[in-house]
């Protein structure tokens, strides 16, 4: 056996009265990869949070089971105290300074310094910034990733595959580096940035840095690790050596069931062929996630699904639709063409985005609960307004605002201590939720939906996939769900279009085969559906 660089010894956490891991046991040794799989709120985000020492485990009454690091003991009370024993993460959701140059955000908190007149009289903490070594240190840390970009360029509107090579380059400029845990690092990479960053992990594995890589794709998975350990409702179901292990059965060890027993199908309440919404011409310049000449028709009363990899340009369609990035095309909503690359217009025609970006689009994360559901139907639909007696002066109606926000808490089972407590302080999960009410509350006619249950656990999951149902069988509203989970689309969806280089390379009922929709994932084309 190798030199053991991690050991987790039967780890639980509870937030509140719902268990989100127990019993969890799990080893590295040096320079191993060692996969962590599981499906959307298996717990693998909340194992590295406790792993890391984020400030969330302490705020929500801590965990129970041990944690060795180096053959050290280890009680993380923050992130400074897991990066001093050497480890390093790259977080699903990036921890970047947007405002900050590349250099600036590799360095940060660690920046070099250099002596100057004033600080050898008054001491160190005077000491000027070393902005060449600075420089220097940063652009040896990008030629290690391969990554040829100006180390003194500002991050601000980089894509998203830049930032993410730019947060793996800030934890292997560590020198003390033994370990990298990296939660979901390719969901934000085009295909060929994700196979770039997988010999780049090779290679670190290689110069003895172990790596935890955590993952729902099991192509890259069984590409890059020595080890396979499977989470599943929040316990390990099994840890094998990759050469061992085959597939098909690690997909159902991770889902609980074999694969062909999913529920398919979508509403159901489709009548006739009246389209809603028509796309055509469709192209959506969104780094990471263009879209090129899409054309699709969506019926009334319809799910329509759209999937396919990471950075193929499923996430690109719906901000496209909804004037977040510059498009052009044709889009026409019951009837009426809708301006594109203008967001009030989209709004005023009954399109309403869920955000797969909850954090920077969906949420005002310094106001309440209550605000952030209200927000926009105040301002897009004129609800929880009130005129102030004769005067024709309209004021928030603060009561139906709370009373709103109450029934909505209740409805999605929203975690939190009151209408008032500000979404900053809620789990992701729960943050995920109150997208949805807001969702919700601008009474669409169609729903464009990103990413529903991204970073969710699975009873938050399973309530907000029924919502979105309700929503469509009892409101009549349509929706275009966008997922990176295939069973998902295939639970919910009446047709899915498969997404592929930007294209649309098939539109398949959801009891197609997975031979098919893994032809059109690949690739191939010409498949459809009516």
């Amino acid at each position: 056996m190798g030199e053991r660089v991690l050991e987790i010894r039967n780890v639980s956490k509870c937030y509140g009265d719902n268990p989100v891991l127990s019993q969890v046991s799990l080893s590295l040794n040096r320079g191993e990869i060692h996969a962590l799989v599981g499906e959307n709120g298996a717990g693998k985000s909340t194992l590295m949070n406790i792993l890391f020492g984020m400030p969330v485990i302490h705020e929500t009454g801590g965990f129970t089971g041990e944690i060795w690091v180096n053959g050290n003991k280890a009680e993380f009370k923050s992130p400074r105290e897991a990066m001093e024993a050497g480890i390093g993460m790259v977080h699903q959701e990036f921890m970047l300074l947007p405002g900050f140059s590349v250099a600036e955000n590799v360095k940060l908190n660690r920046e070099p310094t250099r002596p100057n007149l004033i600080s050898k009289a008054a001491g160190p903490k005077l000491e000027s910034l070393d902005s060449g070594k600075m420089g220097l240190d940063t652009r040896q840390a990008l030629d290690r990733i391969e990554m040829d970009v100006d180390e003194w360029l500002p991050l601000v509107g980089m894509p998203v595959g830049h930032r993410q090579f730019i947060e793996i380059a800030r934890e292997i400029d560590k020198t003390d580096l033994s370990l990298l845990v990296l939660d979901e690092p390719t969901a934000v990479l085009t295909e060929t940035e994700a196979s770039s960053l997988l010999a780049i992990l090779k290679k670190l594995a290689e110069s003895g840095v172990s790596a935890l890589f955590i993952s729902h794709r099991l192509d890259e998975v069984f590409e890059i690790a020595d080890t396979i350990t499977v989470l599943r409702d929040g316990e390990v179901v099994c840890t094998v050596p990759k050469k061992e292990a085959r597939v098909e059965t690690i997909a159902e060890m991770m889902v609980g069931r074999k694969l062909g027993s999913l529920r398919t199908g979508g509403s159901g309440r489709i009548h006739g062929n009246e389209h809603v919404l028509e796309v055509k011409n469709l192209s959506v310049d969104m780094p990471g996630e263009h879209v090129d000449n899409v054309s699709f028709s969506v019926r009334r009363g319809e799910i329509f699904g759209i999937g396919g990899l990471a950075g193929h340009g499923k996430l690109g369609i719906a901000n496209g639709l909804m004037g977040l990035h510059r498009s052009s095309g044709t889009v026409v909503c019951d009837g009426e063409e809708i301006p594109l690359n203008d967001p009030k217009a989209a709004l005023e025609a009954g399109l309403v985005l869920l955000s797969e970006d909850r954090r920077g689009v969906g949420l005002l994360l310094d106001e309440s609960i209550e605000n952030n559901i209200a927000m926009p139907g105040i301002v897009g639909r004129n609800r929880f307004v009130k005129r102030l007696g004769p005067l024709p002066i309209s004021i928030e109606d603060r009561k139906s605002i709370r009373q709103h926000a109450c029934e909505m808490i209740s409805l999605l089972d929203i975690k939190c201590t009151g209408p008032g407590q500000a979404v900053r302080r809620l789990s992701g999960g729960n943050q995920q939720k109150v997208c949805v009410a807001k969702a919700i509350t601008m009474e669409p006619k169609v729903l464009l939906v990103s990413e529903p249950t991204r970073g969710i656990d699975v009873g938050a999951k399973e309530r907000v996939l029924n919502v979105i149902r309700k929503l469509n069988e009892e409101e009549g509203i349509t929706v275009v769900m966008t997922s990176s989970e295939l069973a998902e689309l295939r639970s919910m969806c009446d047709r899915i279009a498969i997404m592929y280089n930007g294209k649309i390379q098939g539109i398949l009922s959801p009891d197609a085969s997975d031979a098919e929709f893994g032809f059109c994932m690949a690739g191939g084309g010409g498949m459809a559906s009516d």
